[in-house]
């Protein structure tokens, strides 16, 4: 299993975002297949050194080497989707880390990363300090949401 070592990119957005990026790293976190359709649109840089998968969904290149996303079309059955990013909340957030912005569409992405604290309050119950391997799943889904857990 791979850990990450990259430098940290912080993403200040006031007081309503802020989230630790690494694209580099991110752009692997969904199994490596995630995004790899529309590379095109996002700087060269955030793909060095990316784990991608041209073929399909590889769990074992995740920082954390599990599957802890469920599939698209889950996410379209709930409603999760905004039409303009088909690949759901990262490929907004990359397109707003970018500079584009949506009104209603920016609010309730970022409510929905903000619905995150839930998440990290188990991790900082249940795991000790720098005990990256202690649920590792919930982790990889704080990472598919731009969020570093280890640091808890």
């Amino acid at each position: 299993m791979h850990h990450s070592k990259k430098p940290i990119k912080r993403v200040n957005h006031g007081e309503s975002l802020q989230a630790s990026f690494f694209f580099n790293s991110l752009l692997g976190v969904f199994g490596g297949k995630y995004m790899t359709d529309c590379r095109d649109e996002f700087p060269n840089s955030w793909f060095v050194g990316a784990r991608l998968s041209s073929l399909r969904k590889d769990p074992s290149i995740n920082c954390f080497g599990v599957d802890a996303s469920q599939p698209l079309s889950v996410w379209r059955a709930k409603g999760w989707i905004h039409p303009e990013d088909p690949r759901g909340w990262f490929q907004w957030y990359c397109r707003y880390h970018q500079g584009r912005r949506m009104p209603g569409e920016d609010e309730r992405q970022i409510a929905r990363w903000k619905a995150l604290r839930r998440h990290i309050a188990q991790l900082r119950r249940a795991c000790e300090p720098g005990d990256y391997w202690c649920r590792p799943r919930q982790r990889q889904a704080l990472l598919h949401w731009a969020y570093d857990s280890r640091s808890i």
